[in-house]
């Protein structure tokens, strides 16, 4: 199982993590049980080792900073078992399309909803709610003989996100832990709701980096067709 060739060094789920969790009927794990209430304010650690990070621009990836602002995330309950993740500094929604594509939204749509399950061990992983494949099973392809295998949130081991439909549940990719935010994360936040300046610093910085990669995508691209 993944879950016990996690490498050495990754937080147990008693450290930093959510616990609130119920089985479900089929045993196959828990889902939260609190709806409604005050967002939670979290960072997703991908058991790759990187921080989910919801982008300004639209973007989503995994970044190895353990202090990076557009890591920090809102959590909100919108059913029972699901939930939206919110940037809580970039404003925008993690998103899955009907492609399989992770994307950040800047307004909550249903492709916002995703399904929070709890495995073993506290480690979280994060379904579409209304994107699947169907796999027929012998007999014929019908609704009811079928089976569904979930899409799910994962970063890949560069950090990139993996379309939906290429996953697995208990991929290393797919499996998160929910950290408390530490000092700096809660100053990050703090800090970006009562200073413009540095509101409008983080932004801008974002905005400059975003084109500077652009720009080196290009200049890439250019090289390449040069060789050609």
């Amino acid at each position: 199982m993944w879950l016990s060739v996690l490498t050495p060094g990754w937080p147990s789920a008693g450290q930093r993590c959510d616990a609130r969790l119920r089985r479900d009927a089929s045993g196959r794990g828990g889902v939260y049980e609190h709806l409604g209430g005050a967002p939670r304010h979290r960072k997703l650690y991908c058991a790759t080792r990187y921080h989910l990070r919801i982008h300004p621009n639209g973007k989503i990836d995994g970044t190895a900073e353990e202090n990076n602002p557009f890591s920090i995330l809102e959590i909100t309950t919108v059913d029972v078992g699901v939930v939206a993740i919110k940037g809580l500094l970039s404003g925008r929604y993690l998103a899955m399309n009907h492609r399989g594509r992770l994307y950040a939204s800047d307004a909550f749509s249903h492709e916002c909803e995703f399904v929070e399950r709890i495995h073993e061990l506290g480690y979280n992983t994060y379904a579409s709610r209304h994107y699947h494949t169907l796999t027929p099973l012998a007999g014929g392809f019908t609704h009811s003989s079928s089976t569904e295998r979930l899409w799910y949130v994962s970063i890949n081991v560069k950090g990139q996100p993996r379309r939906g439909f290429r996953t697995r549940g208990m991929e290393r990719a797919s499996l998160f832990l929910p950290l408390l935010l530490g000092n700096e994360d809660h100053d990050m936040v703090l800090l970006f709701g009562s200073s413009t300046w540095y509101r409008e610093t983080i932004l801008s910085t974002a905005g400059q980096t975003q084109h500077r990669m652009q720009r080196h995508g290009a200049s890439v691209t250019q090289v390449n067709k040069t060789d050609d």
